[in-house]
């Protein structure tokens, strides 16, 4: 074999033997990579407590109009379904008789005071005439009793003026009380009957107007509880309230709470909540079934969870995967509550700082190793450094033995 042939054999060789080889497991397979995971960093916050009621509307006045003298309907003054005032007019009764009734007592008063005139001034001639022994002392007693008894007649005729004039107002038969007027019941020509039991129309004052709803006694004993242990904290004067309507939209109108009833339903164990809200459009009309959304406090260190990262076990419970500073995946067994808005109000299980994985739930497990996803805020960490072998040629190396 020719020497230069030999140089360059020993050259290949030695070239192979400087080349760098693959790190890690066995057979040069790389190890899995870790994952990256999106996390939320649980940070507590001041959070109004709701609690949404089922309810149903209710007038705020309502008159059931009924006839307080009888007779036969002459006119209905009102149109059906309109608002009318306090006196308005809304029906005439056949007020003939008692116009006559009214008449009648009226001339009996006046007889009655005519004959007042007469026993007054006898009094006084015969108290004259006692004293000079001109007419007996009976005489003079009768005398006094038939003044007394003139002034009792004319005392009741009075009285009897007044009831038939009391009656013939009646027969005008007004609005109690400002509203919305229902349809009537009854039409000219009529007979009705004083105190009957059928109304001839209702009104009802819808502004403002009540809402009743309920809530379980049980709810109403937990945030008592929360109130005095100071977990909760009561809200400044009447607690808000607000709507939804049956077809999902929001009453425009905010309401106050106005009172919890003191007896508790012992077939449903709930107890009767009334608030109060402006109705100037009359949009809500008693008997509307809506949700009412009553704030009950103020929770000073609320944990709040977006919903994608609470899951439920095959018990049902709500779960949560927590990256813990060492880098691992940990499960946490969760108490949630209500709802806000696309987050769950968590009432155990989590504290300040946890990390909740939100993003990447299906690639991690309990005791795996993961790595938290950089946001868009977050500076990017330095590349780790690398270790590479030189490749033959690139640089001086020793000089192979011949």
């Amino acid at each position: 074999m020719k020497p230069l042939t030999l140089v360059l054999i020993s050259a290949a060789a030695l070239s192979a033997g400087c080349k760098p080889t693959t790190a890690g497991a066995p057979g040069g397979v790389n190890p899995p990579q870790v994952p990256e995971v999106g996390i939320y960093t649980v940070a507590p916050r001041a959070l109004a407590v709701t609690t949404e009621l089922p309810g149903r509307t209710a007038a705020y006045q309502v008159a059931e109009v009924r006839p307080q003298v009888g007779g036969l309907i002459q006119k209905r003054l009102f149109a059906e379904g309109g608002d009318v005032k306090a006196g308005a007019q809304l029906y005439q009764i056949d007020a003939a008789t008692y116009q006559a009734a009214h008449n009648s007592a009226k001339a009996a008063l006046a007889k009655a005071r005519a004959n007042l005139m007469a026993a007054g001034p006898k009094v006084a001639r015969y108290k004259e005439l006692v004293a000079i022994e001109g007419v007996s002392r009976q005489e003079y007693d009768d005398a006094v009793a038939g003044a007394e008894q003139a002034k009792a007649e004319v005392e009741a005729a009075a009285a009897a003026v007044e009831t038939a004039r009391i009656n013939l107002d009646y027969t005008r038969v007004a609005a109690p009380i400002s509203g919305r007027i229902s349809r009537s019941n009854v039409t000219p020509g009529a007979l009705v009957t004083a105190g009957q039991a059928t109304a001839m129309t209702t009104v009802q004052q819808l502004d403002p107007i009540y809402v009743d709803v309920t809530q379980s006694s049980t709810d109403l004993l937990r945030l008592k509880r929360d109130m005095e242990d100071g977990s909760l904290k009561r809200g400044g004067g009447q607690a808000r309230v607000t709507l939804v309507l049956a077809d999902g939209s929001r009453y425009a109108q905010p309401g106050k709470l106005q009172f919890a009833d003191v007896t508790v339903d012992p077939g449903t164990g709930n107890v009767v909540l009334r608030a109060i809200f402006p109705n100037p459009r009359h949009d809500l009309l008693p008997g509307m079934f809506v949700r009412a959304i009553v704030e009950s406090g103020v929770d000073e260190r609320a944990i709040l969870v977006p919903q994608q990262g609470v899951t439920r076990n095959p018990k049902g419970e709500a779960t949560a995967l927590v990256l813990n500073r060492q880098g691992k995946v940990e499960q946490r067994a969760l108490v949630t509550g209500a709802t806000v808005g696309d987050q769950w109000l968590v009432k155990s299980g989590l504290s300040a700082g946890d990390r909740v994985i939100v993003e990447g739930v299906q690639k991690v497990q309990p005791g795996a190793s993961a790595l938290a996803a950089r946001t868009p805020a977050e500076p990017a960490a330095p590349a780790p450094a690398r270790t590479v072998a030189a490749a033959a040629g690139a640089a001086p190396g020793p000089r192979a033995a011949n």
